[in-house]
């Protein structure tokens, strides 16, 4: 949740000559309608739902760097199809540095509360030992610009394969 994830999947894709997936983006082109809006029709359940499905379906696609929400990694299914399908790559960074990125954004549903650093805070407590659990590679992107982090990522994934 604003660790770049979508941002530096879009530049690693380009730079790897493949195709770039963000299954938040999915989810809102199937259904019409925004993550927001699911969470407030269907709850956080409903959503991991539909997440679980598009998860499972876009990691069988071959040539691809996908992009997760932030708490995909919460369902153990999600873990082992991204585990099992695909090279995984982590890309972490402090609570403070995740409020400073998203603090702007309407469109995060679990930060639209009073107190959104220690929310940030506990859910990065929560998952961080499960993408731990799942990474092939972990990167840390506080202080990084997405120019600075492309090179190390390219260099990180030609060294495992």
């Amino acid at each position: 949740m604003g660790a770049g994830k979508s941002t530096i999947g879009k530049r690693l894709a380009e730079s790897l000559g493949k195709e770039f997936l963000d299954s938040d983006h999915e989810i809102e082109a199937r259904t019409g309608v925004s993550i927001p809006t699911i969470f407030d029709i269907e709850g956080e359940s409903g959503f991991r739902n539909r997440e679980s499905n598009v998860i499972d379906e876009l990691s069988q696609s071959k040539d691809i760097v996908l992009a997760t929400g932030g708490g995909a990694i919460l369902r153990p299914e999600n873990r082992s199809h991204l585990a099992a399908r695909g090279l995984v790559i982590y890309l972490c960074a402090t609570a403070e540095q995740l409020h400073k990125r998203t603090r702007h954004d309407r469109n995060r549903p679990l930060l639209q509360n009073k107190d959104p650093l220690s929310t940030l805070q506990a859910l990065l407590d929560e998952r961080d030992p499960l993408y731990r659990e799942v990474a092939d590679l972990v990167v840390e992107t506080d202080d990084r610009s997405v120019q600075q982090a492309i090179p190390e990522l390219i260099e990180k994934i030609e060294k495992l394969a």
